[in-house]
């Protein structure tokens, strides 16, 4: 068999990699999803899903990581149990967790943007960071503009209990990122 021959055989598996990647990331934040830990306080559970947005985009890229993260919401927008909890449906993304939920989307680009194709775990550190902060914004934004928190309200029930367990979550990322990329 000569090149050519390889060439045209392996194409079309090539060219099913980003959708492999697309899809796996997808399912890989429904997986994420699941491991939820309810907190009284708050409608906005602790999950693992900030650290499969992140390294979405750190290591398939913006574009990319971002789709991995569309695709996961229409999903669960259009009936999949893929949510918190087996949750799906329209009104999750309405509810109280809707701002994250979208804030996947761009913290995947983020991710994505900022992360170096050979990173120290210094710079993926602080691109795990910067990717997280827009998840948090806009679950903050939803929940003021759109659940009818004021401002101080939303901070204190939708970011000021994520902190420390981003924080790990970005260290524990950026450790993958380092050692993948």
């Amino acid at each position: 068999m000569n090149t050519t021959q390889t060439n045209r055989l392996s194409l079309p598996v090539l060219a099913a990699i980003p959708a492999f990647q697309v899809i796996g990331f997808a399912i890989l934040t429904a997986i994420a999803a699941q491991f939820r830990i309810p907190l009284p306080y708050t409608p906005v559970p602790i999950t693992l899903q900030t650290l499969v947005v992140t390294l979405a985009g750190a290591l398939i890229g913006w574009k990319k990581g971002a789709l991995s993260q569309l695709l996961y919401l229409v999903w669960g927008a259009f009936g999949a149990p893929l949510f918190a909890g087996g949750a799906f449906g329209l009104a999750i993304i309405a509810g109280p967790t809707g701002g994250y939920l979208i804030g996947f989307v761009v913290g995947a680009m983020v991710a994505g943007f900022l992360t170096p194709a050979k990173p120290s775990y210094f710079t993926a550190w602080w691109t795990q960071f910067a990717a997280s902060v827009p998840i948090l914004f806009f679950g903050w934004l939803h929940l003021t503009l759109f659940v009818g928190n004021d401002p101080g309200t939303a901070f204190m029930l939708g970011v000021a209990p994520f902190i420390i367990g981003d924080l790990l979550k970005v260290t524990a990322s950026a450790g993958l990122v380092k050692a993948i990329k």
